[in-house]
């Protein structure tokens, strides 16, 4: 008999512990939680860039250079358009020199580092820059990193220099000026 008290003394201790493990089991499944949080992104209106007026130079005699300023009606006129405020890259890819459409003859043309200004209020008229509405006078080679996109717009106007040669060939000259504008996410 004493045998058999002490098998089942350990059986009882064997439910006991069992009953303790499946208790602290319990207790720690009560004690968790669950939280589902949300993950939520909003795609702005793509930026679009328009060459909106050439750089003019109109007629041009040999051998005399003609410049236009980027705050005269004949400058290039760039209208860009996005996401209202903003933060925009811009970066202009600019010729070195326009040439005829047959390739026969080509002419310098040269960008000063006051040639490009930027206006926030995408007015697009370079006559009526006054400084207080974005960047004016600066290098298109460098633009600034700060701008950001106006509530109507954001126009940029470019000017530039023509050099044509003593024994320059007479024709149309032409030449690509390339504006890549990007968000920055600012």
């Amino acid at each position: 008999m004493f045998k058999e008290k002490r098998v089942h003394s350990g059986f009882a201790l064997a439910i006991v512990v069992i009953a303790a493990l499946a208790l602290l089991t319990v207790t720690a499944v009560r004690s968790q939680e669950v939280a589902i949080g949300t993950a939520t992104a909003t795609v702005l209106a793509a930026v679009t860039v328009t060459a909106s007026g050439a750089l003019a130079f109109g007629n041009v005699f040999q051998g005399v250079p003609k410049t236009v300023a980027n705050d005269n009606g004949s400058a290039g006129i760039f209208s860009v358009t996005g996401q209202a405020d903003a933060g925009i890259t811009l970066y202009f890819q600019l010729p070195d020199y326009l040439a005829l459409s047959d390739g026969s003859d080509r002419m310098t043309i040269s960008f000063s580092a006051t040639d490009c200004s930027v206006d926030t209020t995408g007015a697009g008229d370079p006559t009526g820059m006054n400084g207080t509405k974005g960047w004016e006078d600066t290098n298109p080679r460098s633009l600034p990193g700060t701008i950001q996109i106006g509530s109507s717009g954001t126009s940029v106007y470019v000017g530039g220099k023509v050099t044509p040669s003593l024994n320059q060939s007479a024709g149309s000259y032409s030449g690509d000026i390339i504006l890549t504008v990007s968000y920055n996410g600012t």
